[in-house]
């Protein structure tokens, strides 16, 4: 009688034997192909960063610096100088953007007209340098605009900051009480609340890694989905024919311009937390503005918050307006601009020190 175990048995080997050999095969398929594959990586890298390189002097040749530079502490500034000769102006763009945007709003040429206008590129943006060498947090990049300013003969200032940069404008009022001489904050974000992109998108300002990915796949990145953010920056309101035709959008994805933004969000939650407790010092003339429908930052949580911490401090909410809201509100910003004016005026008249 036959041994029906040892007949499975000896079946069921020669099935073993054949599917180990497959599985060697298929190991031995997947080392060949493994080099292959990192070369093929490899060579996606190497095209995206010589496609970036390209698209940055392209951008670079297309969009020349409209500018002057002043150079202080070995740091690079790229700035415009407008107007008269009446009081000064400072304007300090956003995150991501540059002297460009503050121009294409049409604020700078109405303000040119009865102001003395300076714009900066802050570090990074634009055709500002950015080294390494700083933490360009809101109060370095406030002494920074300090110096600046004074190197350029202006001894006092209304400041106006536009998200981001409200921070540094909100430092230089700090440091510097007697040199600014009002304050215009606009579309800010003021307190630590945790926000889900400031993770991922800090990514680029890691060393190394961060500079691969910026050279290689971000910019390739931003530019796809740099129509959707541009289209929530300016929501609910469209997005201005102005920008939509002259904003050099290639100009603000080069790899330095990107580090820039990465690093900037990065530093949000730390440079908020260190600034909060110190918004009841602020004793310049200030006015506060934002959208009702701001999608970039929560207004009743970030705006309403620093007009209750300013006491003295006006605010002003536009109904159905957004994060960029002053190219939606020109004559608003006009208006606050002339405001603080004829206020430090008063205080100047009346030897009050703000």
């Amino acid at each position: 009688m036959t041994d029906i175990g040892l007949v499975a048995s000896q079946r069921g080997q020669p099935m073993r034997v054949a599917i180990h050999r497959n599985q060697s095969k298929m190991r031995r398929a997947a080392r060949r192909a493994l080099p292959m594959s990192l070369l093929a990586a490899g060579a996606a890298l190497a095209a995206s960063a010589v496609y970036v390189q390209w698209s940055s002097r392209r951008a670079e040749r297309q969009n020349p610096p409209s500018g002057k530079f002043v150079v202080i502490g070995g740091t690079r500034l790229h700035y415009i100088d407008t107007g008269g000769s009446g009081p000064g102006v400072v304007l300090l763009h956003g995150n991501g953007s540059m002297t460009k945007e503050m121009e294409i709003s049409g604020i700078v040429d109405e303000l040119a007209n009865d102001y003395r206008v300076l714009i900066f590129d802050r570090p990074g943006f634009g055709y500002s340098d950015r080294p390494r060498s700083v933490s360009w947090t809101p109060a370095a990049q406030a002494d920074l605009v300090h110096t600046a300013l004074r190197h350029l003969g202006i001894n006092g200032a209304i400041v106006l900051g536009h998200s981001w940069g409200t921070l540094v404008a909100l430092e230089l009022a700090l440091r510097r009480p007697d040199f600014v001489r009002g304050l215009l904050l606009v579309a800010g974000y003021y307190f630590p609340i945790p926000r889900r992109d400031v993770a991922v998108l800090s990514l680029s300002s890691i060393p190394i890694i961060g500079d691969v990915i910026r050279y290689t796949i971000s910019p390739l990145i931003a530019k796809a989905l740099a129509p959707t953010v541009i289209r929530r920056s300016f929501a609910p309101r469209p997005v201005s024919e102005r920008f939509a035709e002259q904003f050099p959008i290639d100009l603000a994805l080069r790899p330095l311009h990107l580090r820039a933004s990465a690093e900037d969000l990065a530093l949000l939650i730390a440079a908020t937390t260190a600034l909060q407790a110190r918004y009841p010092e602020v004793r310049q003339p200030t006015i506060i503005i934002a959208g009702s429908r701001d999608r970039i930052v929560d207004i009743s949580r970030q705006s309403v918050r620093l007009h209750d911490a300013i006491p003295h401090s006006e605010l002003y909410v536009l109904p159905n307006d957004g994060h960029m809201v002053h190219h939606h509100a020109p004559l608003t910003i006009f208006q606050a601009i002339d405001k603080l004016s004829e206020r430090a005026a008063s205080l100047k008249a009346a030897g009050t020190n703000c």
